[in-house]
């Protein structure tokens, strides 16, 4: 299937490459074009794990969305990639995510001219399909003309050997303190779904926020055997925090983890984080990549005592129905009474209807 391309449009008219370059051509890829994406995307330093063809597999088979991947090509070669996923909510309409649940997506491209072309490509589909806008969460901004939204950070740690000497004190002291507490962590696959998703659906209960179904983490953990992982801190034989980390070359993410306030007196997250930090640098991890957060609340100032850095994230916006960027955030004035209402669901409760909820909330 062949989806227009070959002119830019007023969309990205400032992007026009200087250099004159054959016209691509844009096709919604099948799964005849995995190797050809993937080995593009190995190219491009501005390409993440999430832009990795096996994620398709798990957007359709955890959550049964449409993903459409557009592929950019000239003169035969892939020029350009943009993965997709087509959400039908009842309470937010159509819209077409790059990507949705995920931390990072957007376009990736060998030039401006396939980027153009890309992003002309994903507003004809969102036209065809009706959808209000097309999100792409880039790190970099990518078009200056396009709405923009820069309420998210990536939160960074260069690593290297003698971190822990470069901890701030009161660091390492919570850490101690957990260790003195009997809490041990294990690490490994599958196996401890159960343990992770018992933390992870307890805490997004008491946050008011829906959880994703444990399949989801379960496609991703069998998606990628070597490179998503499961962490577990107990208390006396109790999962009491947890997190997924996610790696990529020379970088690992942790963009899921979790813990039981119950137990914060006991400081689990810092002895998940430590444990995290201390086996990454022994596996020559260079970067530490703690998740999406926004600036100043809670979960950034925990992440800023490590010494993570912010990057600044831009989610751009095509094909907008209105002028008002879309906002399906906590903080959204519209779901505070609905929050306060899930906080006091029985979790059990929460957990087998949260799924059908967060599906449609990209």
């Amino acid at each position: 299937m062949s989806v227009s391309a070959a002119m830019p449009s007023s969309l990205a008219a400032e992007l026009r490459p200087s250099a004159v370059l054959a016209p691509c051509s844009v096709i919604v890829a099948r799964e005849s074009d995995a190797a050809a994406w993937d080995a593009f995307v190995a190219t491009r330093r501005e390409a993440t794990g999430y832009h990795e063809w096996a994620w398709r597999r798990v957007f359709t088979r955890a959550f049964g969305h449409d993903p459409i991947y557009l592929l950019a090509r000239r003169d035969d070669a892939v020029a350009g990639v943009l993965p997709l996923v087509l959400i039908r909510s009842l309470i937010f309409g159509r819209s077409l995510t790059s990507l949705p649940f995920l931390n990072y997506g957007g376009i990736v491209a060998d030039s401006p001219e396939a980027a153009n072309a890309l992003l002309d490509a994903a507003a004809a589909v969102a036209r065809d399909r009706r959808c209000r806008y097309v999100e792409l969460r880039h790190v970099a901004q990518r078009f200056p003309t396009l709405p923009c939204k820069q309420h998210k950070v990536a939160m960074e740690l260069p690593l290297a050997p003698g971190l822990w000497e470069r901890l701030d004190r009161k660091v390492r002291n919570q850490v101690r303190k957990a260790q003195k507490s009997g809490l041990t962590v294990e690490t490994g696959g599958v196996a401890l779904l159960p343990e992770f998703y018992r933390v992870f659906a307890r805490n997004m209960r008491d946050l008011g926020t829906p959880v994703y179904p444990s399949r989801f983490f379960a496609h991703v953990l069998h998606s990628f055997p070597e490179r998503a992982r499961l962490h577990v801190v107990r208390l006396a034989g109790k999962p009491v925090a947890a997190g997924l980390t996610y790696r990529t070359g020379p970088r690992l993410e942790i963009p899921w983890a979790s813990s039981i306030r119950d137990y914060n007196a006991l400081c689990p997250n810092h002895l998940l984080y430590w444990s995290l930090l201390e086996g990454a640098i022994a596996d020559g991890v260079e970067v530490f990549d703690f998740g999406r957060s926004t600036p100043n609340e809670g979960t950034y100032k925990f992440k800023e005592q490590w010494g993570a850095k912010p990057v600044w994230l831009h989610w751009e916006y095509a094909l907008l129905q209105g002028t008002a960027l879309p906002n399906a955030s906590p903080t959204n004035p519209k779901f505070q009474l609905a929050i306060k209402l899930w906080k006091k669901l029985p979790v059990s409760i929460a957990t087998r209807v949260g799924p059908s909820i967060v599906r449609g909330i990209p």
